[in-house]
């Protein structure tokens, strides 16, 4: 059951605190909403290489279609881009 709690309980930040815990954070209200989340650390560093492995993998998708409508780019025509764009 997730632990949520009013904004205004971080005046006693400290007993909040003690309720985070990795995969158990604490969703803070305001005005009755849901705005704020307090997460382990470890949990955060989790969800940032899980979005950047998501976000690699979406790049990845689209240029394997790009290279099956568009067609295939040759090794020597990757290098020669590369080598074009970067002054190599």
């Amino acid at each position: 059951m997730p632990n949520i709690r009013p904004v205004s309980d971080l005046r006693n930040y400290a007993a909040v605190l003690t309720e985070v815990r990795e995969n158990e954070p604490v969703f803070l209200t305001k005005n009755g909403r849901g705005a704020y989340a307090i997460v382990d650390i470890a949990e955060q560093e989790n969800y940032e290489k899980t979005k950047a492995a998501l976000k690699l993998m979406c790049e990845l998708q689209k240029g394997r279609l790009s290279g099956e409508q568009n067609g295939w780019l040759s090794e020597e025509d990757v290098e020669k881009h590369f080598k074009e764009r970067f002054n190599v």
